[in-house]
């Protein structure tokens, strides 16, 4: 089978290029022009860059094999999100993999800038041995104030914890949970924690709601003296308000490492003897580097292996541990999903999805989409995905509902449950995992059973009566069919049951034709595959 092909234009570790290469045949094309790009981009599966590409529509367009864009390293700021999901394009970054590089640079300036640490180095090397300019504060017992409690921030608070240092936080979309877990007061507003504390570190994405949020008003209301860091994103700290604390001694200290301006000359903020400052260095260290190559390689591999995969930024946000719990889930969905068109023609107009028991603390979007993209698969094929699922489905004028319940209504632990309408047909199935935690249905209209959703399986309805049962599995083995599992099921409110069984290859169409003629079986049976 011939190889997938992926384009890298900017450079990432070497790991990374040779994990690309086991599964995938590479381009390594660091510094291509924007025009050498739109002729070609059309030869490959997947495009890989960093932060001086834009993918955006002229791009996209062109791209008409493109299934993934990786990004190696954090930010999508080159990358038109929007444009590639309404292609179908999976977007992956690798927002973890430079945590660990970008906290411990945090507590590099925060501890240079309070000790005076670059400033002495300086002044030392220059020839001068004078410690009396260079006094300077011990983080022990003061109050470090935290703007976003994310993956960066709340490993700062942790080290941060270790100096014995208060911690309190602002992050209005970080629940609660999260702030006890690290041990961390939480702050209801801005303000409150400007004035608490006495350490300011900034760790948010760039956007409108944070560009200057540290500003002119919020540094007034500081204590004198404060100390502040920014190593997230040029802009969150206004340089302009930042200068001007800097001078009036309002700030004692900062420690910079992103600038409003990149790359930044002859900025200013340089001139301070109390600022550490460093051009851009948060994740380059030797080992994120590594890190951020290999991630961005294992997310394109799987992406392109037609998986769901962590850090996929236009989907729903999963963690890694909760993608492990929840992928067998994924795939109960998308099966349950895959059993309408299967068994009507008719357009679907409404779907309603109840998720009931622990599974609904989880995030349950992915859920959906999952089943969404296995509804419209027997349809319209590979061109609906996880990404466009849901957009595709609103194209077709589905009107899509979930809830969510805390406890199951039945005996399993977990249930998802859908009520699928269309203008002439309505079909109810519920589904679970089995203990091996495979796909299982345990309902379908009314009628209770537990079918694993494997291979083919064959649904007939037939009259709840004696000879009726046996003969049909006799005709399904004169026709060559072998039964590798069976259920039956009588409904609660009729004299009818029905008949689920996993077989183990196809029944043609002429064999339904003749099992549906028998005496008892009510209308031709119906061959379901996953």
């Amino acid at each position: 089978m011939e190889k997938q092909k992926v384009i890298v234009t900017e450079s990432i570790a070497e790991e990374g290029l040779n994990l690309l290469r086991s599964a995938l045949e590479v381009d390594y094309r660091s510094g291509i022009s924007r025009e050498d790009l739109l002729e070609i981009i059309d030869q490959y599966d997947a495009l890989i860059v960093r932060s001086v590409t834009k993918v955006n529509e002229e791009l996209v367009k062109r791209g008409t094999n493109l299934k993934v864009v990786g990004r190696a390293g954090n930010g999508v700021d080159n990358i038109d999100v929007d444009v590639c999901t309404r292609y179908g394009i999976i977007v992956a970054n690798t927002p973890d993999s430079n945590t660990i590089s970008a906290a411990e640079q945090t507590m590099s300036l925060l501890l240079s800038s309070v000790r005076n640490t670059a400033w002495a180095n300086n002044v030392l090397k220059a020839g001068t041995w004078d410690r009396s300019p260079f006094r300077g504060s011990e983080l022990f017992g003061k109050t470090v104030g935290i703007i976003g409690l994310g993956r960066i921030g709340s490993m700062v608070a942790t080290r941060l914890k270790a100096f014995n240092m208060k911690v309190v936080a602002y992050d209005p979309y970080i629940a609660d949970e999260r702030f006890e877990r690290f041990g961390v007061e939480k702050k209801e507003n801005l303000e409150q924690l400007v004035k608490e504390a006495d350490v300011i570190t900034v760790h948010t994405p760039r956007n409108e709601e944070t560009m200057h949020m540290i500003n002119d008003h919020m540094l007034s209301l500081a204590k004198d003296g404060v100390r502040v860091v920014n190593c997230a994103r040029g802009g969150i700290i206004d340089e302009a308000a930042l200068l001007k604390a800097l001078e009036s001694g309002k700030v004692a200290s900062a420690g910079l490492d992103v600038y409003e301006k990149e790359p930044a000359y002859d900025n200013p903020l340089f001139k301070f003897n109390n600022t550490v400052c460093t051009p851009h260095l948060g994740a380059d260290t030797h080992e994120a580097q590594k890190r951020v190559g290999e991630t961005i390689a294992e997310q394109v591999i799987k992406a392109l292996e037609g998986g769901i995969v962590p850090n996929v930024v236009n989907l729903p946000t999963v963690l890694r541990e909760e993608l492990e719990y929840l992928r067998p889930y994924i795939t109960l969905a998308e099966k349950m999903g895959n059993i309408y068109y299967q068994l009507y023609k008719d357009p679907v107009s409404r779907i309603e999805l109840t998720f009931s028991g622990p599974i609904s603390v989880s995030e349950t979007e992915i859920l959906t989409i999952g089943f969404l993209k296995g509804l419209l698969e027997p349809v319209m094929g590979e061109t609906v995905n996880y990404v466009n699922a849901r957009l595709t489905a609103e194209d077709r004028g589905i009107k899509v509902f979930d809830s969510k319940e805390e406890v199951s209504p039945k005996r399993y632990k977990n249930l998802i449950s859908v009520k699928i309408i269309s203008a002439k047909n309505q079909l109810e199935i519920e589904g679970t995992l089995s203990r091996a935690r495979n796909p299982l249905l345990v309902d379908i209209n009314g009628y209770e059973t537990e079918t694993n959703l494997a291979g083919y399986v064959l649904v007939a309805e037939n009259e709840d009566r004696p000879r009726v049962i046996g003969p049909f599995a006799t005709a399904l083995g004169d026709e060559g069919i072998n039964i590798s599992g069976m259920k039956v099921a009588p409904h609660a409110s009729s004299q009818k049951a029905i008949m689920l069984l996993n077989v183990d290859n196809k029944v043609e169409a002429e064999a339904l034709d003749r099992l549906g003629k028998m005496d008892g079986i009510l209308g031709r049976p119906m061959l379901l595959h996953f």
